[in-house]
């Protein structure tokens, strides 16, 4: 099942990059929780879903230590886990909390209970 565009023009607008490497070329959406095979819709959302290039799409998907690492950004997100979970984006070095409606909204984590 294809991703609704209006959802997928939402997060091109906030992800202008991979989240991972900076790249801002051949950019897919990422489900940061997983759909599953034919899963729910109800996880096509902008808080669920992040741009990544396509080679580190893949890499989160077939390697190991880079789903480990990812897991740990934030860029993936286990089942049990809510999508309220900060994410990192890797170039800036800043962490942010994705919200429903599209927007990224910056989090000092010190300051946080994440």
């Amino acid at each position: 099942m294809a991703i609704p565009k209006k959802v997928v023009k939402v997060v091109q607008a906030r992800d202008s990059h991979c989240w991972h490497c900076g790249r801002e070329e051949d950019l897919v959406p990422h489900h940061r929780k997983n759909r599953g095979l034919g899963g729910s819709k109800l996880l096509d959302t902008p808080d669920n879903l992040i741009m990544v290039c396509a080679r580190y799409n893949g890499d989160m998907e077939s390697v190991a230590l880079v789903a480990r690492d990812a897991r740990g950004w934030g860029h993936k997100v286990p089942s049990w886990e809510s999508t309220d979970k900060p994410v990192f984006d890797c170039t800036k070095f800043v962490w942010y909390v994705l919200t429903t409606d599209g927007r990224k909204v910056e989090v000092n984590l010190k300051d946080s209970a994440f």
